[in-house]
């Protein structure tokens, strides 16, 4: 971390770099591409170069460059447009005799680039240096300030003239650097501090890098994360000022027993400010992260699995999360506040848990906490909905396994119908019904909300996990997803949309007749939909607001229908009385045997009817076929025998 060594070849840069240069007309362009590539002034240059490759050797990094010139002709903006919305870096050039072409950088060509989505770092170089004329001399530094202010993507600025050969390898050294080493995700350049994402990805290799987890960096533990990083040793010396020069600016950068985090994270920004930005690009990457910072695809392995396949967390991986979470429980009281929750998480790039669909998914106590149960439970939907984010979040706050220990496929729904046993400990349903039938408020008392009379639509999908316990040994993480009722012919639109669904469950106000016709239409599209395409699905049907006087036509039609289909009696519940009939175990148990509970519709059955007469049917033309065969073999053998005889 002290000296630069010579980069080598990283497994996530880039291939090449396009570099884009515009600027003005007679601004220096072509001059400038062409003196850099040959190393020499040619007075007369064409207006436009074709493309232009520099030497891969020129520059530490090794990484080919293309420079592409561009034309000043209105009638080749459109030309320009493109190339510049192809750009990894752009060039924008004025001439240092000519103010105006200054000023139109700022007036002209920056706008054009925010206008053309152009999200690129900016070079702004001044060209022939060598014609400014002197009475004018005024530092680039105060000349540029303020247009660097209003435009953040400019990079660096820069002044040259290709016909002294002053400082021209320079302007294509930043510019690569730039795409390489960009500045941006690493530090803002208006508060002059590290930015939050990149603070806390080099807070994790720190602590990747504290081998005895005491909170410094001793000398040899700086030692080793020099070799890994920069594939050199650090000299005794080297470290002693190493930490002078933190402990200099910042007392609480080192301790007895070496660098700690708050100087490890000043080295950095130091760097950064003098320019170095390469060192803990190199830093980063040899740790696995991209230009993003996060981790690269790579470091997270795929996972290959059917539709009806889904992917759970191992007991090795939740022993680590029980583990992580008592470790983090830093008042002992059982519970992550979310001051807590976010220091867990504050390796990661962010809280993988921010947005509704996870914030609203879980219990939480009066303060926002979570207990141990939810906190499992959070872990069990989101490697449920997406489980390579999952695994990455494992990976950033420590899991300290293979990744793929950390997770199981599990067997496939129509094998678990054959067995007639599901063996997964996370269980999706999925809860449909017509609107202002108590689907929210099931999921709501599911995860400990009170029971509120205010209707509150669901406008898009929506989920609720806890743990469900059916014996002591059997304890199971129960998914249920709200489908709100306008989402159902998108639904049944996807022939694999029920291949994520263990069990659905069909509720209505049992006081409401209409409430019972939409949930029963609803009933019978799932299940034609699940016989249609091989994802048939267990199904129980839900008669909610039993607190309320009930409408006995519903009653008897629904009672009836769940004889027909074959599935178990509707249940009666009230979330406002809090009697649940053990719904959410009932719902698990029909999970857990899901040969059991799949409705039949009319039209089912009746293609069961006409697969049984084709099958009878197709049995005895083979039967006939046979005894016809046998007759005809009989027949030969009885005519060879009298032409013998005869």
């Amino acid at each position: 971390m002290v000296r630069a060594v010579p980069n080598t070849v990283n497994p996530h840069a880039r291939t090449g770099v396009r570099i884009v240069v515009a600027g003005d007309q007679g601004t220096g362009k072509s001059s400038l591409i062409s003196t850099a590539s040959t190393e020499n002034f040619r007075p007369n240059v064409a207006p436009v170069l074709p493309p232009t490759t520099l030497a891969v050797d020129l520059y530490p990094d090794r990484v080919p460059i293309t420079i592409i010139d561009t034309s000043s002709r209105v009638a080749d903006s459109n030309r320009v447009a493109e190339e510049l919305q192809r750009a990894d870096t752009v060039v924008l050039t004025y001439a240092c005799d000519r103010p105006e072409t200054l000023e139109n950088l700022s007036t002209v060509w920056l706008p054009h680039l925010r206008n053309l989505e152009v999200n690129v770092p900016v070079i702004v170089v001044g060209c022939k240096l060598d014609l400014r004329d002197e009475n004018q001399q005024v530092s680039l530094e105060q000349v540029m300030s303020p247009i660097m202010q209003q435009f953040r993507e400019i990079e660096t600025c820069i002044e040259c003239s290709a016909s002294r050969l002053i400082q021209v390898p320079e302007v294509f050294y930043y510019a690569q650097k730039a795409v390489l080493h960009p500045t941006a995700p690493l530090f803002d350049q208006e508060t002059q501090t590290l930015k939050p994402r990149c603070v806390r990805a080099l807070k994790r290799i720190f602590i990747l890098c504290d081998s005895d987890g005491d909170g410094a960096l001793s000398d040899a533990e700086l030692n080793d994360f020099q070799v890994r990083c920069f594939n050199a040793p650090l000299q005794p010396a080297e470290i002693v000022g190493v930490k002078k020069v933190v402990q200099d600016k910042l007392s609480e950068g080192v301790n007895e027993r070496g660098l700690t985090l708050t100087g490890f994270l000043f080295l950095h920004a130091l760097f950064i400010e003098k320019g170095r930005l390469e060192t803990t690009w190199t830093v980063l990457r040899k740790f696995g992260y991209n230009d993003e910072i996060k981790l690269a695809d790579d470091a997270v392995p795929p996972l290959k699995r059917t539709p009806d396949q889904s992917v759970e967390l191992t007991h090795e991986a939740i022993d680590f999360l029980k583990t992580t979470f008592e470790s983090f429980d830093a008042d002992l009281d059982g519970m992550l506040r979310p001051r807590e929750l976010e220091e867990l998480f504050s390796t990661a790039p962010e809280s993988p848990w921010i947005g509704n669909l996870y914030e609203d998914a879980v219990e939480r106590n009066a303060f926002g906490g979570l207990s141990l149960d939810a906190f499992l439970s959070e872990w069990a939907l989101m490697t449920l909905l997406n489980p390579s984010f999952s695994l990455e979040n494992l990976i950033y706050i420590g899991f300290p396994g293979e990744p793929l220990s950390a997770v199981r496929v599990t067997r496939k729904r129509r094998v678990d119908r054959k067995k007639q046993h599901s063996e997964r400990n996370v269980l999706q349903c999925f809860v449909f019904g017509p609107r202002k039938s108590g689907k929210s408020a099931i999921l709501n008392s599911f995860i400990g909300r009170p029971y509120s009379e205010a209707y509150n639509p669901t406008n898009e999908d929506r989920y609720a996990v806890n743990v469900v316990d059916i014996s002591r040994e059997n304890r199971k993480y129960l998914v249920l997803k709200e489908i709100p009722e306008g989402e159902v012919a998108r639904l049944v639109a996807d022939k694999e949309s029920l291949a994520s669904c263990d069990i659905a469950v069909f509720v209505h106000d049992r006081s409401d007749e209409s409430s019972w016709r939409v949930s029963y239409d609803l009933l019978v599209q799932i299940a034609g939909h699940g016989e249609n395409t091989g994802y048939e699905v267990p199904c129980l049907i839900v008669a909610a607001k039993d607190d309320l006087d009930p409408f006995a036509l519903a009653i008897q039609e629904s009672t009836r229908v769940s004889q027909d289909m074959g599935v178990e009696a509707p249940i009666p519940i009230s979330v406002k009385l809090g009697d649940f009939n053990s719904l959410f175990r009932r719902i698990v148990t029909a999970a857990e045997h899901p040969h059991l509970s799949i409705p039949e519709t009319e039209a089912g059955k009746t293609r069961k009817q006409i697969n049984k007469i084709l099958s009878r049917s197709l049995l005895c033309v083979s039967v006939g076929t046979a005894v016809a065969v046998v007759g005809i073999g009989a027949y030969r053998i009885y005519a060879a025998r009298k032409s013998a005889s005869g």
